[in-house]
């Protein structure tokens, strides 16, 4: 479906405050941060974890343990789709048994990644919590979860589509609200 831009909400300037009281209020909130990991949700959640690992690592001088997570084969609408999407790696070098897990994703919708992400890991073990971390959180959950930490509320009506380009991927750092072309 051809799609077109609504609406420029952050620019690299803002993305970059974003991310950094982001890093803040993770910190502020897990004053011990001997037990946290990070674990980025595949695809650009991952992007997002490296850089709050990053600016984590600048302001407290650790270097947080962080994982790689694919849902893909978690998912809830895999037996609806006529071809399955492809799965991607997931890499988690260390034990999450009793960890506290800040999982990370770029942007929180339904809930149901979110909920695909848990599935994934308590199958890897038992953290003694998980707290979540979105950028954009554009509302219309349909499970009830909650980010622990967002960069910016979002609201959006359905039709409409959160675009986060990071440099890592996009070769540029903007959040764009998408719509169907013709609206």
């Amino acid at each position: 479906m051809e799609e077109k831009i609504k609406a420029k909400i952050m620019d690299e300037k803002k993305m970059k405050r974003t991310f950094s009281r982001m890093a803040m209020e993770i910190l502020e909130r897990n004053r011990e941060v001997s037990n946290l990991v990070l674990i980025g949700i595949q695809k650009k959640g991952v992007y997002v974890a490296k850089r709050i690992k990053k600016l984590i690592n600048e302001i407290e001088t650790v270097d947080l343990p962080m994982g790689i997570l694919d849902i893909t084969l978690f998912r809830d609408d895999l037996h609806k789709k006529e071809r399955h999407p492809p799965v991607q790696i997931t890499e988690i070098n260390f034990s999450i048994e009793d960890k506290d897990i800040i999982l990370i994703d770029d942007v929180i919708f339904s809930g149901r990644t979110i909920r695909a992400a848990m599935d994934s890991l308590f199958e890897l073990g038992r953290p003694a919590s998980i707290q979540l971390a979105v950028f954009i959180d554009r509302g219309h959950r349909e499970l009830p979860i909650c980010p622990d930490f967002k960069g910016k509320y979002l609201p959006t009506s359905r039709r409409e589509r959160v675009n986060v380009k990071l440099k890592e991927v996009e070769k540029e750092d903007l959040v764009l609200i998408m719509e169907p072309a013709g609206f």
